[in-house]
C-alpha cells in the first residue's frame, strides 16, 4: 500500500493509492492522524478489504504522509561512507573526532520540522543563510517494540518514505550538535507516501538520487549505508521502546552542499527533488 494524507476540493483526507485513485478511507479534521492512528490500531488491513469512496489521484493535493508525528523524527549523521568523510573535512563536524563512526550518530528532528510535498520550506528562517540539504531514505516502525535483535528488526518495520533533511549548517556547527541546525520549522520534507514494506523486494537495491534546480548532487543505493536498517533498529531498540509510528531517517549520501568549496547552499526559489525507488518524488521550493 502507499498510504498518503491529502486535499481533495478542499477536504482534508487520508487513505492510500489504488491505481490512478486516491482511496478516501477518512476525511476531515481527524484524517490529519488517520496514517498514524492506522498504524497504531493495525487497522491497515481494515482500509485495504474495506468500501471507501474513490476519486481521481490527479485531482489530489499530497501532504506529508505523516503530517504531525507522534513524536521527533530519530535521524542518523554520516551514515554514508563518502559523506561521513565529506562532513568530517568540511569545517562543520563537531560531532566526533572519527571520520567514520564506529557507532550510529543520532539525533532528533522536532515534529514541527515536517512539510510535505510541494510545501515551501522556510530558508528565511536561518538567520545565517546556510541552507543544506540532504536526500534520505525514511524506515516507519510498525510495531512496539524494545531489545530488538538485527535478525529480527525487519519483523518490526511497517514502511518506507523520503525524507529531506534540510539544515543550517551554521547553526549546527555554531551550536556543537545538531539539534537546532536541523530543526527549523519546515525543514524537514517527507512524502510523498508511505510504501508497506511488503512492497519492497529489496531495500539495499533502492536507489536514492537528490537534485538541485535539475542538477544532480546525490545519488547512491542504501545499501551502501555504513549501519544499516537492522543495525540502526537494534541500537535505537536496545535502550528505548520504538512506538508505531516513529521515523528513522537513515542518513544522507554524499553530495551536500558543504562538500563543495565553496559550499554550495541553497538560496530563495531553488528546487529540491529528492527521488527513491518505488517511493516516488519529494519536491520543494526553498523561500
Amino acid at each position: 500500500m502507499k498510504l498518503i494524507t491529502y486535499s481533495y476540493q478542499g477536504q482534508l483526507a487520508a487513505g492510500f493509492i489504488d491505481g490512478d485513485a486516491a482511496v478516501m478511507c477518512a476525511t476531515g479534521p481527524d484524517a490529519q492522524h488517520a496514517v498514524l492512528n492506522a498504524i497504531r490500531t493495525d487497522h491497515l488491513t481494515t482500509w485495504a478489504q474495506g468500501e471507501f469512496p474513490r476519486v481521481p489521484l490527479a485531482d489530489v493535493s499530497l501532504h506529508a504522509p505523516i503530517p504531525e508525528p507522534l513524536r521527533d523524527i530519530l535521524c542518523v549523521g554520516k551514515n554514508y561512507y563518502a559523506h561521513a568523510a565529506e562532513f568530517h573535512h568540511s569545517g562543520f563536524d563537531s560531532s566526533a573526532k572519527e571520520e567514520v563512526p564506529s557507532y550510529p550518530v543520532v539525533f532528533t528532528k522536532a515534529t514541527t520540522t515536517v512539510c510535505g510535498p510541494g510545501d515551501v520550506v522556510r530558508g528565511s528562517l536561518d538567520p545565517t543563510d546556510s541552507v543544506d540539504y540532504e536526500g534520505e531514505l525514511g524506515v516507519v516502525i510498525g510495531r512496539r517494540c524494545v531489545g530488538v535483535s538485527k535478525a529480527d528488526a525487519y519483523d518490526h518495520v511497517l514502511g518506507y518514505v523520503i525524507i529531506n533533511d534540510v539544515t543550517s549548517r551554521e547553526l549546527q556547527k555554531l551550536h556543537n550538535q545538531w539539534i537546532i541546525g536541523k530543526g527549523v520549522d519546515t525543514f524537514c520534507p517527507m512524502g510523498p507516501w508511505i510504501l508497506t514494506a511488503d512492497e519492497v523486494a529489496d531495500v539495499g537495491a533502492m536507489e536514492l538520487v537528490t537534485e538541485i534546480n535539475g542538477e544532480v548532487r546525490q545519488h547512491a543505493k542504501v545499501a551502501d549505508l555504513i549501519f544499516d536498517i537492522p543495525t540502526l533498529i537494534e541500537t535505537l531498540s536496545r535502550t528505548m521502546t520504538l512506538l508505531p509510528g516513529d521515523i528513522i531517517a537513515t542518513g544522507t549520501p554524499v553530495g551536500v552542499g558543504i562538500g563543495f568549496k565553496p559550499p554550495k547552499y541553497l538560496q530563495a526559489g531553488d528546487q529540491m527533488r529528492v527521488s527513491i525507488t518505488g517511493l516516488g518524488v519529494l519536491e520543494n521550493v526553498i523561500g
